[in-house]
This record gives C-alpha cells, structure tokens and sequence, in this order.
C-alpha cells in the first residue's frame, strides 16, 4: 500500500496540488483548517476561494505571459483551470470566474477523487515527523503558529506585504444613464462580446474631488502590521493616489480605448470600471480599488464616481497580511526546505503572486512530491516556458543581498522577463529590423511559441534525462 503525502491547505495551491498526485496514482490527506480556525480575508470554507479578485488575467498566450502559463495549465491537466473554464464570465480579454461557482467545482472534483480524503482542522506547528512527504501550501494567510515553526526552522524571519481587496457592487444599484457597457478597445475575450465592462467617467473636476476625499479618507490601523512593505501589483487605491494626482490615471483610471455613448463627443478625463464577478452578471467588482479605507469612509468617498451614487456593496475592500518565505535562500530547486527535505512548499508562501502563479506551482508540487513517492525521478520544466521561468525565480532568479541590507527577493507574477532571452531578435517580414510596439509584440510572440515548443519537448524527454530528486 502506497503511504500517502499530507498536503497542508486548501486554497488553489493547496487544491492543485493534492489532485496532480491523486492523478498520478498516489493516496493524498489535504487539511484545510477552515472552519475550525478563519483567516482575516476567507468567508467560506471552501477549497479554492478566491478571496481577491475574480479575474485571473489575461488568457492571451499569444502575447502575455499570464495566457502562457494558462496555457502550460491546460496543457498539464490542471483541475484549476478545468474548474474556471467551465465557470467563466465575461471579461473583455481576461479570465474571469463565478467565485462560488468556481470554488465549488474544486471541492467537488477534489470530494469526489478516490484516493484524496480531506481532514479539517489546523496544523499548529511542523508536521509529525512520520508524515515524510508534506507540501506546504497554506497560502499568504498561514496560521500564526505553523509560520512561527516555519520560521524558527528555518532561521529567516517571514518576510511579509500587504495585499488589499476591492470592493462588490450590486449591479443593479449601478445608474446606466451615467455608465455603459464596453471592454476597452472593444477588444472580446474568453466567453466575452466585447462590452463585458461597466465604465464610470469622470470629468476633471469630478476626479480631482474623488482624488482630495480619497487621500484624505480614514484608513485602518496598522498595529502589528507597521513596516510592512505593499506588494506593487495590488496596491491600494489611496496609495496609488498619494504618489502622484496623475497616477491613478495612468493606472486603474485610465480613460484610453473607451468611448461613453452617453456623450461621445466628450472625452472623459477618468474612468472607474467594474467587471463580472459572478455568472449572474449580479455582482460586479471595482478594477483596480483594492483598498484599506475604513468601511464608513469607502462607501462616502466611492459612491462619488458618478454612475455609483446609489451602489450598494455586496462586500467592502480590506486589508490583510500576506506572509513569504526567503525562497532563493531556504528552498531546494525542487521547492524543498533546505533544513527540512521532508518538507515542500508551493503556492503564494514561495514567493509568487497571483492566482494562476500560486496554482502553477501547486501543480508542479504535487508533479514533485508524487514522484518521490513512486520513486521516480523528478522533471524540471525548463526555464523558458512560463512555469519553469517562475519556479526558476522561485529558487534564484534573483538579486543576491548587498551589504547584509534585507533579502531582496520579493513576490512576483508572471512575466516575460522572467524568461531568458531569445537567441535572435524577430525581425519583419522583409528581413529588416522591427522597432518599437512591433519588436515588443513580436518579442513575446517568439517567446510564447518557444515556450508552447520546449513544453512539448520537456513532456516527451525520457525518464533517464530528467533531474533526480
């Protein structure tokens, strides 16, 4: 009989994880410690809540790396990507998913596998010592007592940043006399008509008041979490502010590629958009207003972009602390603990950020960890697909610390520069040189179909090539 692996959390990570090994034919107990023990962000206790936004990007793998790592996903037989698919709503040329719909799926496909039993309750320190096959997947929201084993194991204080949650609107609370429909540039996505978000314009005086009670809006404390730096992409809204009167218009109100046929000769200097949080089309989220206002001061100050003066909030913005390891330095490349092999970590703990990131390596955990077990040998993608670039980023695609100053290493979400550089620079047709947008486009172009070519290439290598475990 096959001893099982412990996978400990059931978020995406965690989730993924536990089904790559069920698939591969190895008993798997997954402990999630909701609802015994909450978290400051969950609501549920379902696997996979999604307890941000909605969206998990772009689904281009033409030319974004986040549709690149979808597609590797999809590719491997992820059940997350599985789920979302089947749960999609309309998102210009994003994924996005029904979260109930999408959450229920995962527990579903997880309940109904045959070889993953699911055991609530909180681990409250490290794992016992006859559990020799353990991935690590609790997430930014790891219990108090396991990060301090963690990191008393370890010898590297967690290092920690804020993440903030946008605010849920009713959509019919939502004035289309003042807003409209449209994805900017029209452009259409995964199950989407090119109309799949709510816009809000804004004229100048209108933004420049929103942007005065905004910076002055009552914020929530910081107590224990002083110090902690924010995580660049899911800033809060108020913060953005306070770095330039500019800087939320070149950022989650920027009024480009969108026309308001209420008055189409008039340009707005701003505009809020709100997209599809569930399958209904009830609810939509605020792109972009992660935000740690208190609920009193979000409500006054939001329901001033014109089209919300009457929202109702299906949920407010909060703020929570999100907790990660020193990877580069405490991990194996096979995202083993240096000071404990027995344990693997996966998920947003690592050092990635993002939905489908954290799932990826989740993924590639449980690839891992099924492997040992079976007493095989253990594959590495290669670097110049998506998943490899990341796990590569992971476990040293780094700065080295200068100076004994603080760990440099800090989350990231996929991108094509985490991926090595191509060989040769894409050129027009013509053979002459491309500048520009053009060179950019054609750039990641090659790298996608470098990356779709490698993947194949790595999935068919023999055995006998691949790095031991």
């Amino acid at each position: 009989m096959i001893k099982p692996v412990h996978v400990i959390g059931g978020g995406l990570a965690g989730s993924e994880a536990a089904f790559q090994i069920a698939q591969a034919g190895v008993p798997v107990v997954l402990h999630e410690m909701r609802p015994v023990r909450g978290t400051e962000a969950h609501r549920t206790d379902g696997l996979a809540e999604l307890v941000c936004s909605n969206s998990f990007r772009s689904d281009d793998a033409s030319t974004n790396a986040v549709g690149v790592i979808h597609r590797e996903m999809r590719r491997l037989g992820s059940v997350i990507m599985a789920c979302a698919d089947r749960h999609q709503v309309p998102a210009g040329g994003a994924l996005a998913v029904d979260r109930d719909g999408f959450s229920q799926a995962v527990g579903t496909a997880i309940a109904n596998h045959p070889l993953i039993s699911v055991e609530r309750g909180e681990i409250d320190g490290l794992p016992p010592a006859d559990w020799d096959n353990v991935i690590v997947a609790t997430g930014p929201l790891t219990s108090p007592a396991l990060a301090t084993a963690i990191g008393s194991l370890t010898g590297e204080e967690q290092l920690a940043f804020f993440d903030a949650i946008a605010p849920i609107v009713h959509r019919d609370t939502i004035d289309l006399d003042k807003a409209w429909f449209q994805s900017r540039y029209d452009k259409m996505g995964p199950g989407g008509t090119g109309a799949d978000y709510i816009n809000c314009p804004l004229d100048r005086e209108q933004y420049e008041a929103f942007l005065d009670a905004l910076v002055a809006g009552d914020t929530v404390g910081f107590k224990s979490f002083e110090g902690t730096p924010y995580f660049n992409g899911c800033l809060p809204i108020e913060v953005m502010a306070e770095r330039g009167r500019e800087t939320l218009r070149h950022g989650p109100m920027k009024p480009v590629g969108l026309t308001n046929p209420h008055n189409p000769t008039v340009k707005a200097y701003a505009i809020v958009q709100l997209r599809q949080d569930n399958a209904l089309g009830t609810l939509y989220n605020m792109v972009g207003f992660q935000t740690k206002l208190k609920y009193a001061e979000q409500t006054a100050v939001f329901r001033m972009i014109p089209g919300l003066e009457q929202a109702e909030f299906a949920r407010l913005g909060g703020l929570h602390r999100n907790t990660f390891l020193n990877s580069p330095k405490v991990l194996d490349p096979l995202l083993r603990l240096k000071a404990m092999p027995r344990l693997r970590f996966a998920g947003q703990i690592t050092g990635c950020e993002g939905y489908v990131e954290s799932a990826a390596i989740g993924l590639m955990a449980g690839r891992m960890a099924a492997a040992e077990r079976l007493g095989t040998a253990v594959t590495l993608p290669p670097p110049t697909t998506a998943i490899g670039a990341l796990i590569n980023h992971i476990t040293g695609g780094h700065l080295e610390t200068i100076d004994s100053g603080p760990p440099s290493f800090q989350p990231m979400n996929v991108n094509f520069g985490l991926f090595p550089p191509l060989a040769m620079v894409p050129k027009a047709e013509d053979g002459k040189r491309l500048r520009g947008p053009e060179k950019a486009v054609a750039k990641k172009k090659a790298m996608s179909q470098r990356a779709s070519e490698d993947l194949d290439a790595w999935l068919c290598e023999p055995v006998s090539t691949s790095v031991a475990a």
